[in-house]
């Protein structure tokens, strides 16, 4: 149980420090006491759901880190384009789908002409 807390604890320390975000200023946008995060980022007590749900959510912190943090492989560009997409509307989804599927295809076609 102690790996889960310290899985937890270091995707949340990692997540709010790539947002800037302080301890009391990821506090005070959840509504939170700052003891509650300083808590959990050093792997203390056991945060109920109500506290934990919003915490990783606010910091899109997917299962996988918490969980399985040795299969998840960093790649900060990758996670940083996952937020923005997941802060866009179904239809700026599609709008954007033709976009990339462009780029891709020019960027694909560039590197394999420099091979």
């Amino acid at each position: 149980m102690q790996d889960i807390k310290q899985n937890l604890a270091d995707a949340i320390r990692k997540s709010r420090t790539e947002l800037g975000l302080s301890q009391e200023k990821l506090a005070e946008i959840l509504g939170f006491d700052s003891r509650t995060i300083l808590n959990i980022e050093n792997g203390r007590g056991n945060p109920k759901f109500e506290k934990l749900y919003p915490l990783v959510r606010h910091l899109n912190i997917s299962a996988d880190r918490i969980f399985y943090p040795e299969s998840v492989t960093p790649q900060p560009n990758l996670q940083k384009l996952f937020i923005m997409l997941n802060d866009c509307t179904e239809q700026e989804v599609a709008e954007l789908l033709p976009a990339v599927h462009y780029l891709l295809a020019l960027m694909r076609k560039r590197d394999n002409s420099e091979q």
